[in-house]
């Protein structure tokens, strides 16, 4: 998976060639793909009109940034709305936004300024950032890599980025998943993974213990919300790795068994036309990215004596 997006899809940017191991903008580690093969129209000398030309040695240059439109719903709110149209957001970012849909996704795990959030795999931090600009001056993030992760991929974009003054809030937590926040870190508003969980299959962590350590850092009434790429109905974790993606119904059982209740579904990133039967991961998926069926699952952990709210579809 790799930071930037992908040509003339919904969420594409015209691809850039990663020089680290492939990753979603909010940071999923993922195999990486094959490199073209050579006579395919991307090599130089490929006679493309974007190689170099014949013995002169020059690089190829690479094809213009494509940022696709993209028009938050009126049901996004303001603080929310106003993060996405920050002038000083990257281009990089901003051409990830009309796949990812941030403003309907942030509204719907009710986001909001002064909060206190845990992001878990925040990766090089297009997620990050929109939420520290979300919860402003008031709030407090707390970004979750594995030192693994920063060590291969994270650290210098993510470092760049909180360099920002509109990151002051932020702060670059390093721990393993399994225990994602300091034990100090606690009664988060709410904790946050989009487009990760299916890696943490693969990657072998103990998502039992992961699950219990983000009931344990959140509030009463905090919420957990999940983003992932949708597996075949049944496929159970058969496609984390292959395709990186996952089955809804597994996730749901994970986390429900760590005592969350499942609070409400959005169909935001939903699309019915996907087959469900290719890679998902951002190098992979090429000009289908930001085409994936993603569900979008919004968990709390009950309030002690409180009835959890009814599962609900948006």
């Amino acid at each position: 998976m790799l930071f930037v997006g992908c040509a003339k899809s919904k969420d594409a940017a015209q691809p850039v060639a990663p020089t680290t191991p492939p990753v979603e903008a909010s940071g999923s580690a993922a195999p990486p793909a094959p490199e073209p093969a050579a006579g395919t129209g991307s090599a130089a000398g490929a006679g493309t009109g974007t190689a170099a030309a014949a013995g002169s040695g020059a690089p190829a240059t690479p094809p213009p940034l494509v940022i696709p439109p993209y028009e938050p719903s009126a049901e996004v709110t303001a603080p929310i709305r106003a993060a996405i149209a920050a002038t000083d957001r990257s281009d990089k970012d901003r051409a990830l936004d009309a796949g990812r849909k941030p403003g309907e996704v942030f509204t719907f795990f009710k986001i909001a300024p002064g909060q206190k959030v845990g992001e878990l795999f925040a990766g090089p931090g297009y997620s990050t950032e929109l939420i520290a600009r979300t919860l402003g001056d008031g709030g407090k993030l707390y970004a979750q890599n594995t030192k693994e992760i920063l060590e291969r991929f994270a650290r210098v974009p993510l470092s760049e980025r909180l360099a920002k003054p509109e990151m002051k809030n932020t702060v670059s937590v390093e721990q393993p998943t399994e225990a994602p926040f300091p034990p100090d870190v606690k009664n988060l508003d709410a904790v946050i993974c989009i487009l990760n969980y299916h890696d943490y299959v693969w990657q072998k962590v103990d998502r039992a213990k992961m699950n219990a350590a983000v009931f344990a850092a959140l509030k009463p009434g905090g919420i957990y919300g999940i983003v992932d790429h949708s597996a075949a109905k049944g496929s159970g974790l058969r496609d984390v790795e292959s395709i990186h993606r996952i089955d809804e119904d597994t996730v749901k059982q994970e986390i429900l068994a760590a005592g969350f209740k499942l609070d409400a579904e959005s169909d935001t990133l939903r699309n019915p036309d996907d087959p469900r039967d290719w890679n998902a991961s951002p190098r992979a998926a090429a000009e289908k990215r930001g085409t994936s069926d993603r569900f979008t699952l919004r968990f709390i952990k009950p309030a002690k004596g409180g009835k959890p709210a009814k599962p609900a579809k948006k």
